[in-house]
């Protein structure tokens, strides 16, 4: 197993029981160093993520609680004149790439012996959370905020889940469920807890593979940033592994009303003052506080990508004009689109944008 530490106090993660915290001094957990990726342990005859298992974060023998996330589609279109690559990350079993780290997250849950576990979510995590619970047969209750679009809601229940609506923002679902959990719920948190960050690493595996090369751009949205911190982590075992020979530049997007990464990226510390949490539709990146804001940031800086914020008023246009293509995805989604406008002169080549979230998630 892939030794995680507390990366304030550095103490591994304990053998029992699933504390989403370190217990000794509060700290969030994260791998002690990169998993690595090795060509000869690949198994091709596994299905989607599942032929990456070696770099996985599971215990030898965990039972695997899958659905067949992985392997999605790599669609190419021509945009303003340049060839993009648009991964289907839409088309996963309950329709966004959240599958890739629900899968892993409650395999690893059952391998402690969890049969019950509470989340928070704008939706998408907590609509992964309730698909794979039922598949691994533990109950599940999701916190969401009272915002969270109906088809998001109506999947979590149809999945059998508890559905806790929460007034507010989204922060206020995220302070309800620690309160279930400091009365002793199991907190199967996708965002403390780091075990499904390696099934978000398999994108970047997949891409190599559908594209032949690494991509010289990877544009996708950016909430609390697991996606992006996965993909990065991915490329860098990648290149560890002498696959590619640097990491691509990573464009994360969000909304201008709720952008604290864009932020720090733009104005430094000074312009995390201003950042709020406003209103959004693109609800599953209005994140005000990144819990691993610091890696995320890290990641991106480091690697010479990008954060950018896009206005209110380019999302659901830029929805239309994916849908127009033949693209369905959800708001949240569709902040690529304006951006990719944006900057499409000068990025490096091949692009590749990441389609997270169904359409289907936001019909009303």
């Amino acid at each position: 197993m892939i030794d995680i530490i507390c990366t304030n106090c550095q103490r591994t993660y304990p053998e029992q029981d699933v504390p989403y915290r370190c217990l000794v001094c509060g700290g969030i957990y994260d791998f002690k160093s990169l998993p690595a990726l090795d060509v000869k342990q690949i198994e091709p005859n596994l299905p989607g993520m599942w032929r990456y298992r070696h770099t996985f974060s599971l215990p030898t023998g965990a039972a695997v609680i899958s659905l067949g996330e992985g392997n999605t589609p790599l669609i190419w279109d021509k945009v303003k004149g340049r060839e993009v690559a648009f991964k289907l990350e839409y088309l996963n079993p309950s329709g966004s790439f959240k599958d890739r780290g629900a899968a892993l997250l409650v395999s690893f849950l059952r391998s402690r012996g969890v049969k019950a576990a509470v989340e928070d979510s704008s939706g998408n995590a907590g609509a992964a959370f309730a698909a794979y619970a039922a598949r691994g047969g533990m109950k599940a209750r999701v916190f969401v905020p009272d915002y969270a679009s109906g088809p998001k809601r109506g999947q979590i229940e149809t999945y059998g889940a508890d559905l806790t609506r929460i007034l507010g923002p989204r922060s206020s679902a995220s302070e309800a469920v620690r309160r279930a959990v400091d009365k002793g719920a199991i907190y199967a948190s996708h965002t403390y807890l780091p075990h499904g960050i390696p099934g978000f690493a398999t994108i970047a595996y997949e891409l190599v593979d559908q594209i032949g090369e690494a991509p010289g751009t990877v544009i996708l949205p950016v909430g609390q940033g697991s996606l992006i911190l996965g993909i990065g982590r991915g490329f860098e075992a990648l290149r560890e592994a002498g696959l590619i020979p640097k990491i691509p530049k990573l464009t994360g997007v969000q909304a201008r009303a709720c952008a604290p990464l864009w932020a720090l990226f733009s104005y430094g510390p000074a312009g995390l003052g201003w950042v709020g949490e406003g209103a959004t539709v693109a609800e599953g990146i209005r994140i005000q506080h990144p819990v691993r804001g610091d890696a995320v940031f890290r990641m991106v800086e480091s690697n010479d990508g990008m954060f950018v914020a896009v206005d209110e008023e380019a999302i659901l246009p830029g929805q239309a004009e994916l849908a127009r293509r033949g693209f369905f995805v959800e708001p949240t989604s569709a902040v690529v689109w304006p951006a990719l406008g944006r900057l499409i002169g000068d990025l490096p080549e091949p692009i590749a944008v990441i389609l997270t979230g169904s359409g289907f998630k936001s019909v009303h």
